[in-house]
This record gives structure tokens, C-alpha cells and sequence, in this order.
């Protein structure tokens, strides 16, 4: 069983937008949203250090886009679609939905 972080709150509209704005974390949102579970955190990036990934990581969790959870003693990552658009309807799903 995955032990998952104390869920924050999704951040106000600004945080969340600003979150999606960078392209990479753009795209790791995009490859948790097609993963549709809880996915290991180097399937999340390509082309930028570990050390970055964990900060646009954190970026992303802060803004309470995402959860982190650690299964089988690796940390995976998890999109927070449904917390988002109980928030802010539409939102997530319009950015995920348009085209790159």
C-alpha cells in the first residue's frame, strides 16, 4: 500500500496557472495525466537534471496540482485532476485537452 503525503490544498488560480506555465512541468503533468495512476518520477522527464525534476516537482506539489507517494520504496508522483477541478472547473482539463 503507497504511503501518500498529507494532501494540500489546492493553491489559489494564479499558483495553479503559474505551476502549468513552464513547459516542463507542463509536460510531466501531461504524462501523469496519461499515466492515470501514481507514476515513478523519471518517467516524468526527459532532457533536465534530477535535482531540477525534484524542484519543478515541488512546484507542482505546492500548488496542489499534485501528490507525491512513495510505493515500493520509490517516490512516485500523482496528478490531483479531480481536486483541481472541484476548485477551478474546467481548468486542468482545457490546458490537458489543448493541443501542444
Amino acid at each position: 500500500m503507497p504511503e501518500t503525503e498529507v494532501r494540500a490544498e489546492v493553491g489559489s488560480l494564479q499558483e495553479v496557472l503559474a505551476a502549468l506555465s513552464d513547459p516542463v512541468r507542463l509536460e510531466m503533468v501531461r504524462r501523469m495525466h496519461a499515466a492515470g495512476a501514481p507514476a515513478a518520477c523519471a518517467v516524468l522527464y526527459d532532457d533536465v537534471s534530477k535535482s531540477t525534476a525534484s524542484h519543478h516537482f515541488k512546484i507542482l506539489r505546492e500548488a496542489g496540482v499534485t501528490q507525491r507517494s512513495v510505493i515500493g520504496g520509490q517516490t512516485h508522483q500523482e496528478l490531483r485532476l479531480e481536486d483541481v477541478e472541484a476548485v477551478y472547473p474546467g481548468v486542468l482539463s482545457s490546458i490537458l485537452a489543448a493541443p501542444r
